[in-house]
């Protein structure tokens, strides 16, 4: 599930798909990649005060890097610390490829105000930079071996854009406040797997 927060009055909800590769440098120290597939959504065409709405039906990618609670924190002697030690922060650099499906660039005929006024200025398709910015958590399940093999996570990401192409619309300043970037929230629960070989390390899932 994800929420727009752009140039249109009123975000609204929609779909997030993703896979994520991770390579942990440590335990709790992780480097990896993400691909999401989705529909960002935002406006109506009756109710925004300017008519506008959008789908973007959109496609990124990125490289990451977290860093779980657990790498800092002493939890050996504490139950609460141990149960959240797959508390993490994160933050990376990526690209989004913004394509319209749907997007008002005419005012509708019988719009309350200024009606037929248009086109709104701006791209059905672009490339925007991305930067996500990551707060989850890890909860980890051990395999018949005794090792912890299994995740599910929860994860919490704000996506900045740089650009005007996650609404499609790139207005000007002397008619709309344009002055933050088009922001989606991404909130999503996954599973992940280990694999790979064990190595020791001063610290243990």
């Amino acid at each position: 599930m994800n929420k727009s927060y752009t140039d249109v009055y009123k975000g609204s909800f929609g779909y997030t798909t993703y896979g994520v590769l991770d390579f942990h440098v440590t335990p709790f120290v992780t480097l990896g990649l993400e691909a999401q597939y989705g529909r960002v959504q935002g406006g109506d065409i009756v109710t925004d005060p300017h008519n506008r709405q959008f789908i973007n039906q959109y496609t990124a990618i990125s490289a990451n890097a977290k860093l779980m609670l657990g790498e800092i924190v002493d939890y050996d002697k504490s139950e609460f610390l141990y149960n959240i030690r797959g508390l993490y922060f994160g933050t990376g650099i990526g690209v989004i490829n913004n394509k319209m499906t749907d997007i008002v660039r005419y005012k509708p005929s019988w719009a309350a105000y200024d009606p037929g006024y248009g086109p709104f200025p701006g791209k059905d398709k672009s490339l925007n930079l991305l930067v996500p910015i990551n707060f989850g958590f890890n909860y980890y399940i051990e395999d018949g071996y005794g090792y912890m093999r299994y995740v599910i996570n929860i994860n919490a990401q704000s996506n900045f854009t740089f650009g005007e192409g996650l609404d499609g619309y790139n207005d000007s300043s002397a008619k709309f406040k344009n002055y933050s970037p088009d922001v989606y929230n991404a909130y999503t629960i996954g599973f992940r797997y280990f694999f790979g070989k064990i190595k020791s390390y001063r610290k243990t899932l």
